[in-house]
């Protein structure tokens, strides 16, 4: 049984109140008998996994895995991952180098089993995956009572790693652009529509910075270093979501009463 995390409103209300409950909630839910399982076997027996095969091998192994990279639905694609994982992602050809979702190729680089050495024999691994693996399960929870908060806790978490990294910024932004979770949040926050991922890269690239530095006021990615600038992006999003959501029940509301009419 896993703790159900409590969200008693949608949007900033709800964020507001997430944000304030959040260090309880998540310490209940991280006491969850199945996660402390799942966590502990991970941290247990993950320093004798030596291939890619032996830990695709292992179901228990590969949910925490998948899920600390937010792929938990490849659960049954072992051999996918499989190759994923044994490529890594030192060849500009590797499967992970060559898929548009940057996820994989995180998971790849962060087991390294294309090297000599895999980290799954370092020691601390374990705890670094498990860590990862209860933020995003809390994450998937939030989500069930509503995706959109869900969004805003996975922003907060992941482009702070993002922005602070060594990468250049347009690096940062590919990496945005190729995170389904964040592309979503930014495509909202800058009102791009969802034809606009069929551009060119480059040209995809150039929009999302034209349009961050126009309307949210950033020069640079960096600029969200700033925990206050992070705020005010979620804010923004969640703000856009809402009237989305409006909207589109709006438009379904009147298409219903004009049926209605024509019936009558």
């Amino acid at each position: 049984m896993i703790f159900q995390p409590v969200v008693p409103s949608s949007g900033l209300p709800g964020w507001i109140f997430l944000n304030a409950t959040l260090d309880r909630q998540t310490e209940q839910f991280d006491k969850s008998p199945t996660i402390i399982r799942d966590t502990d076997y991970f941290e247990q027996k993950v320093g004798e996994i030596q291939t890619a095969k032996d830990l695709v091998s292992d179901r228990r192994l590969l949910r925490v895995t998948l899920g600390a990279f937010g792929l938990q639905e490849d659960i049954n694609s072992r051999a996918f991952i499989q190759k994923i994982l044994e490529e890594g992602v030192s060849d500009d050809d590797a499967l992970a180098n060559r898929l548009a979702d940057d996820r994989y190729a995180r998971l790849a680089e962060t087991f390294g089993f294309d090297r000599a050495s895999p980290r799954t024999m370092e020691g601390g691994f374990g705890v670094e995956i498990t860590t990862l693996f209860r933020a995003r399960s809390f994450e998937i929870a939030i989500g069930d009572q509503d995706q959109a908060l869900r969004l805003a806790l996975n922003t907060k978490r992941e482009l702070a790693e993002i922005v602070t990294s060594d990468e250049s910024d347009n690096a940062k932004w590919f990496t945005i652009m190729g995170t389904a979770p964040l592309r979503e949040v930014f495509e909202t926050v800058l009102g791009l529509p969802s034809s606009f991922g069929q551009l060119d890269l480059d040209r995809q690239l150039i929009e999302f910075q034209d349009r961050a530095e126009r309307q949210l006021g950033i020069s640079n990615l960096e600029d969200f270093a700033e925990p206050e600038r992070l705020e005010k992006l979620i804010e923004r999003f969640l703000l856009r979501d809402q009237i989305k959501q409006n909207s589109a029940s709006f438009s379904s509301a009147s298409i219903a009463l004009t049926l209605l009419q024509n019936a009558a």
